[in-house]
């Protein structure tokens, strides 16, 4: 979070008063509107289709043919979510439709057909809900309500057995918790703690997105990950050596340097083969001896506190993301005293409230509007969308429908989440659903899903893509684009000088056949940018034509 607020206020046109001074950035910005105009006017608006960053001989790769993915027919004959054809419910989708060329090239996203598969069943699975809750009655009922809790314990019969001590119904979000308190058993030689994903794939088995391993016979903890398609990843140790040792993860390192080191160690070298003569003394877990492991989740990945102190860091890793966590499974060689799961996405209680008209999205003119800002959100973000609309989305320029603002949203693999989100986007009128379920590798969909919103359904002069953890300070943003040209802009925080992550089971992971050359063209940063119409319509044709490649990486 720290790491995305930094950025953010960076921003001229600001998510705060502060403007950038660095005129180094300044002028780049001009030379990449000069590029754009000098290759408008060169090629007569027309898109290039051998283009190369730098000139290394990276040749342009042949046009893809269309192909068909499993599932794509039944997606995008949906009309609504009901099967009805009420204008509230249709709002949602007005840019789904326009989707199945992006997701039926034989070069999408490697997670695409994943996601596309995913996003069949969950609407599927919706689908029987909605119908359920409208045969009902008007008003839900509150043990429906209770599906998505604020906090969850464990019951004395969960806490007694083995196997699943936890169910997260919505599943976790940043800054959710899970503490676990327990006792290793006295013979126990190793002890298991996993958070389990919801399975909603067809899987015979749950993925699992995170899978703690505490070893006794030679003290040690090990985290990964497993899915029954991939298998195991990389483990990470702790105590870590090698390449390990000075990673970082939301600023705090893989594993506590402390933990299990003798006083040996501590007076003497750092040799790798030392790191595993462990002391049981400073080793966080004693067999026998009870200790309160808490799991908090960041913005690139998971911590663990053991006794309240920081123990480990693990990245999430592709696919694999907190939102997808549903239930949380120890093994045998524990005996568990307490559990429990807080700071869990809640939905507001559309039902049972009156919508106040200025959190509604406001109707459009149908002309075209001076600003769209899409903003970046996945399903469970429930508090952070509603925060949105509270604060910066009251500015008088969005209430007027001067500016329109709206949340582009993938499917969740979990259905109760999938049903909040629709009685949400009913009430409010500002969300667009995507016809994939929601993987950080398919974000840059989303960017392309933005330039046909912002170009065709609800035409601007200026898009902007923004995160739903951001303020966007919309008066001064206004104000600084009255300087600007209205053709051929890129406006944010340009990055000049960065390469691609090479290291196998990171997040942001580039293969060579992805991305070949050291480092990457000038790019926007994610937090915040915007882009002139005549761009987004260049970004749509650019895909349509084939000419465009996709790359899994969403900024521009």
């Amino acid at each position: 979070m720290m790491q995305i607020m930094a950025s953010v206020v960076r921003f001229k046109f600001g998510f705060t008063s502060v403007r950038m001074r660095n005129w180094l950035v300044g002028i780049s910005i001009l030379v990449l509107v000069l590029i754009f105009i000098i290759r408008y006017e060169q090629s007569d608006h027309k898109l290039p289709t051998n283009h190369t960053v730098d000139g290394s001989g990276v040749e342009a790769a042949k046009k893809p043919h269309f192909m068909t993915l499993e599932h794509l027919d039944y997606l995008f004959s949906i009309k609504s979510f009901s099967g009805e054809e009420e204008e509230e419910e249709s709002n949602c989708l007005l840019v789904w439709s326009h989707m199945r060329p992006f997701l039926e090239r034989p070069d999408a996203l490697p997670e695409a057909a994943q996601g596309v598969e995913e996003a069949t069943l969950a609407m599927k699975q919706l689908f029987v809900l909605i119908n359920k809750e409208k045969q009902a009655s008007s008003m839900v009922s509150k043990e429906t309500r209770r599906n998505c809790p604020g906090f969850v314990t464990a019951s004395d019969e969960d806490l007694s057995g083995l196997g699943t001590v936890l169910e997260l119904p919505c599943g976790l979000t940043q800054d959710s918790s899970i503490t676990l308190v327990g006792i290793p058993d006295e013979h126990s030689i190793s002890f298991q703690i996993q958070l389990l994903g919801s399975g909603i794939s067809g899987e015979t088995s749950r993925s699992i997105i995170l899978h703690y391993n505490v070893s006794f016979s030679k003290p040690s903890i090990v985290q990964n990950t497993w899915t029954e398609k991939l298998g195991w990843g990389n483990e990470v140790r702790c105590p870590c050596h090698g390449s390990f040792k000075n990673q970082i993860v939301d600023e705090l390192p893989l594993c506590n340097k402390q933990s299990g080191r003798t006083t040996l160690e501590e007076s003497s070298n750092d040799d790798a083969t030392m790191d595993f003569s462990l002391s049981i003394a400073n080793f966080p877990f004693l067999k026998g001896s009870p200790f309160t492991a808490t799991f908090w989740f960041g913005l690139e990945g998971f911590h663990t506190m053991i006794n309240g102190r920081h123990e480990t860091s693990f990245a999430y890793r592709e696919k694999l993301e907190p939102w997808l966590v549903s239930a949380v499974k120890v093994s045998s060689g524990l005996k568990m005293l307490s559990a429990l799961a807080t700071r869990l996405p809640i939905p507001d209680d559309h039902a049972s409230l009156i919508i106040e008209e200025k959190f509604k999205a406001p109707s459009l003119s149908g002309t075209r509007i001076e600003l769209l800002v899409g903003v970046f959100s996945t399903g469970n973000n429930f508090k952070r969308r509603m925060a949105l609309r509270r604060s910066w989305m009251q500015y008088e320029a969005v209430r007027s429908g001067e500016v329109a603002v709206r949340f582009l949203i993938g499917l969740h693999t979990n259905k109760q989440v999938n049903l909040e989100m629709w009685r949400e986007a009913k009430a409010y009128g500002d969300i667009q659903f995507m016809p994939f379920v929601d993987y950080y590798g398919l974000l840059s969909l989303k960017t392309v899903t933005l330039c046909i919103l912002g170009s065709k359904v609800i035409p601007a002069k200026y898009i902007m893509k923004t995160d739903d953890d951001a303020f966007v300070r919309i008066d001064e943003l206004l104000w600084s684009l009255k300087e600007k040209p209205s053709t051929a802009l890129l406006y944010g925080l340009i990055s000049f000088d960065s390469s691609p992550d090479r290291e196998q089971g990171s997040k942001w992971y580039i293969h060579k056949k992805e991305w070949s050359l050291d480092s990457y063209p000038p790019w926007a940063h994610g937090p915040g940018y915007i882009i002139s119409h005549d761009i987004a319509k260049f970004v749509v044709k650019g895909h349509r034509q084939r000419d465009l490649r996709l790359f899994k990486l969403e900024d521009v």
